[in-house]
């Protein structure tokens, strides 16, 4: 039997391709995702039609199916912002890209799907050296890392930093870009069952606390002083033990909208002359040559084996709900893939 042959969108018998998608039709936890067919999607000026090979989740998933992000793009809406995969169509105008070319992404929402559209500006190649699940692992975590360890806070040799999460996909980069950096990490994870994980990122010392009990242990390892900096993208529980760990002067990175902020911070009141600020990840690639140039440097730190990504669960498209709600329950460790 011959199979159908895909014309610009449409198979011999005129029929329009349909792609698979997960979409949310209403705000809710993730069993308000459907696994759906669509049109397949066709690239306008400017963009690249991909064919999904391994799709990223990311924790602000969860918040966009909460509806406490994109709360502005109507539903039905497909979820998901990073990836890997080929090239199958480019759109007007792209001359960096070409069919069959291996190719990530990062944050081009819809890439919870078996093909997604992205803009050429939001495309990275690939290099052969690097499979799939890793390039798509790689690009919001590496860069997120990246921003934290490089940009917001340059973490120098014999920096102490308390890393939150650390068994997570953000954490484990962020452990081993500070390591190369000649930093000295103590891990916070939230269970034993982590530990394993966070030390094998290259973790110092890991606490493990689940109830926001760290700053003595933090500041004990870090010899009295307190730590330079801390990361922490743990919501309001783990605010004022990360507050109470930094030592004078030292630097509060806070990430992470999904679990809501601390509240009203007044400024007075601030202890030690600490200085505070929250990550955003944009500000760290924010043209196309700083986003190239940025995942040139974490492909090649892949490549030369200085940096690992802890691939902690991958689950057939269907199952995204089944991967967020696992992420959502923190029983997870390391980066979460979709496989179409």
């Amino acid at each position: 039997m011959l199979l159908p042959v895909l014309v610009h969108g449409f198979n011999v018998q005129g029929e329009r391709q349909r792609m698979k998608a997960i979409v949310m039709e209403r705000a809710g936890g993730p069993d308000v995702l459907r696994y759906v067919e669509l049109p397949d999607p066709v690239p306008a000026a400017g963009q690249v039609l991909v064919e999904v090979t391994a799709a990223g989740v990311n924790f602000m998933d969860l918040g966009v199916s909460q509806g406490n992000i994109w709360a502005e793009m109507p539903n039905p809406k497909t979820l998901g912002v990073e990836g890997a995969g080929r090239v199958i169509a480019v759109g007007e105008g792209v001359e960096d890209f070409r069919p069959d070319q291996r190719v990530a992404w990062v944050y081009a929402p819809g890439s919870y799907a078996d093909k997604v559209v992205v803009p050429a500006t939001s495309l990275v190649p690939v290099p052969d050296a690097i499979d799939d699940r890793t390039a798509a692992s790689v690009m919001m975590a590496g860069l997120t890392a990246s921003h934290f360890a490089t940009d917001f806070y340059p973490v120098q040799p014999g920096d102490v930093a308390l890393v939150h999460a650390a068994a997570g996909g953000v954490g484990t980069m962020l452990t081993q870009i500070i390591k190369l950096r000649g930093g000295y990490v103590i891990g916070r994870v939230s269970s034993e069952t982590k530990v394993a994980v966070a030390r094998q990122a290259g973790a110092d010392h890991v606490i493990v606390d689940a109830v926001g009990t760290f700053a003595d242990e933090a500041i004990r390892l870090s010899g009295g002083e307190g730590v330079h900096v801390v990361y922490d993208g743990s919501g309001p529980t783990t605010f004022q033990g990360s507050l109470d760990s930094l030592r004078i002067s030292g630097t509060f990175c806070w990430y992470g909208p999904v679990l809501g902020g601390p509240g009203s911070l007044d400024i007075m009141k601030l202890p030690k002359s600490i200085k505070i600020g929250y990550a955003v990840f944009f500000d760290h690639i924010h043209t196309p040559e700083l986003f190239r140039s940025r995942t040139a440097q974490l492909f090649q730190w892949i490549i030369d084996r200085k940096l690992h990504m802890a691939i902690g669960g991958e689950y057939p498209l269907e199952d995204a709900a089944h991967a967020l709600a696992d992420m959502e329950r923190r029983v997870t460790t390391g980066k979460l893939l979709l496989l179409p």
